[in-house]
């Protein structure tokens, strides 16, 4: 792992109104389901389910932090993977396997894509990129401008809105955006109905001698 702790996007990203944009009873390991009533969550939400499921599991030592892989090369002789990957010294460490699984994700912990404007060095505001946001940041009372209108624009703005004294949305086409409950009604409905179920069994087995 390239950092010094787990979670990947939720441990990186910090910015206001950080989530999900997908339902997290979908999306949760299938040895540990999400039980949360929120199915749409929080990034802290969910690196405390990420950081319990790794303890539940003792996973954790068996993580290696701060290694970066540069390069993965399949030994077809061999049947094998062989990945050079440098640890914080820049020590070089040679690891092997025959099952190999990328999740590193599509962009850059060092250098996200951040395209250039024209005027953009005479423009006296502050520019921030998400990636790296300042959480000591007091934008109370100030006029912000997302520029985008993807996951990321969608989370941030209205949660900026709380607080700032406007937010604008600068996008190059239209998104469709559905507001929908943060709690999953249906799903809600079937654990309920689940339970239930459950308690009519146990009552029914608990009028009988089972041995």
């Amino acid at each position: 792992m390239r950092r010094n702790d787990l979670g990947g996007t939720w441990d990186l990203f910090k910015y206001p109104g950080i989530r999900s944009d997908s339902d997290m009873h979908t999306l949760g390991f299938r040895f540990k389901p999400w039980i949360h009533k929120k199915a749409i969550a929080d990034g802290p939400s969910i690196l405390k389910y990420l950081n319990e499921t790794v303890d539940d599991y003792n996973l954790r030592e068996k993580i290696i932090f701060n290694h970066k892989v540069k390069s993965a090369n399949w030994i077809s002789a061999e049947s094998k993977w062989e990945l050079e990957v440098h640890d914080d010294n820049n020590s070089i460490n040679k690891f092997t396997c025959n099952f190999l699984f990328m999740c590193g994700g599509y962009y850059s912990y060092d250098k996200p894509h951040q395209p250039q404007f024209d005027g953009q060095e005479s423009f006296k505001g502050l520019i921030m990129h998400p990636q790296f946001w300042d959480e000591s940041l007091d934008y109370s009372n100030k006029n912000i401008i997302v520029i985008g209108s993807g996951a990321t624009a969608v989370t941030l703005v209205p949660a900026l809105a709380k607080t700032a004294k406007h937010v604008y949305m600068l996008q190059r086409s239209p998104s469709y955006v559905v507001s929908a409950p943060e709690e999953d009604a249906f799903n809600l409905k079937l654990k309920n109905t689940f339970f239930i179920v459950l308690l009519l069994i146990i009552d029914s087995l608990g009028t009988y001698k089972l041995f």
